[in-house]
């Protein structure tokens, strides 16, 4: 774990959570629900590999498939993007993600202490999805996802700090989007170096599991 100064204690009223990469991994079940999407489908060729999808991770559900099949016409593209859809919160309702250690504690102490909430650049549903096989969803409260409107992961953080009217948030992610669009929301990043991206700077912190949040906050 690395900060900038000892401690961050006591900074923030609230912590705002990316989910993939940051609360959970679930990549190996995605890659198996596309996998049997593109079964369906007799014009996407190269299968979906747990590689491929680690690879995308973290951007905009609609970008996602620009970048895994850009040699689809649009309107192909967008039948297999719903067809995944489906089949992922199929597959994760049923076999959920991998909880990164040390969730569990580490959200029953946060919570004790600041308002917890998840913006994710994930499809609507998927959320709700983490939350249905999270020990401790309750400890949430409140949500926003590139699903819902559309919108960039910054303008959704923006609106769960203006509707929960937040004063000192900070935002917790593992990509260089994640710090970028805490950055452009004004609102200060901790980066989950256990994660899925790498970054150059630009975090308050850095932390190599969940746990070292009881530390550092």
């Amino acid at each position: 774990m690395q900060t900038e100064g000892n401690t961050l204690k006591h900074k923030f009223d609230s912590v705002i959570f990316d989910l993939d990469g940051t609360l959970w991994d679930s990549t190996g079940n995605v890659a198996l629900a596309w996998e049997e999407a593109r079964k369906q489908v007799d014009y996407v060729e190269e299968a979906i590999t747990v590689e491929r999808v680690r690879s995308i991770t973290g951007m905009a559900y609609d970008v996602i498939f620009e970048v895994l099949l850009p040699e689809l016409e649009t309107g192909k593209r967008d039948h297999f993007k719903a067809i995944c859809a489906q089949s992922e919160i199929d597959m994760l309702d049923s076999k959920g993600g991998d909880l990164y250690p040390g969730l569990a504690e580490t959200i029953k102490y946060l919570a004790a202490k600041y308002k917890l909430y998840i913006v994710s650049n994930c499809q609507s549903g998927y959320i709700e999805t983490f939350l249905n096989h999270c020990p401790v969803a309750e400890y949430f409260s409140g949500h926003q996802c590139y699903g819902t409107k559309g919108q960039p992961k910054a303008e959704n953080i923006k609106d769960i700090v203006n509707d929960h009217q937040l004063k000192t948030p900070v935002y917790i992610g593992d990509t260089k989007g994640d710090r970028d669009s805490a950055a452009k929301a004004g609102v200060p990043f901790i980066f989950a170096g256990y994660g899925f991206g790498t970054i150059d700077g630009g975090a308050i912190a850095t932390i190599s599991g969940l746990s070292n949040l009881m530390e550092l906050l």
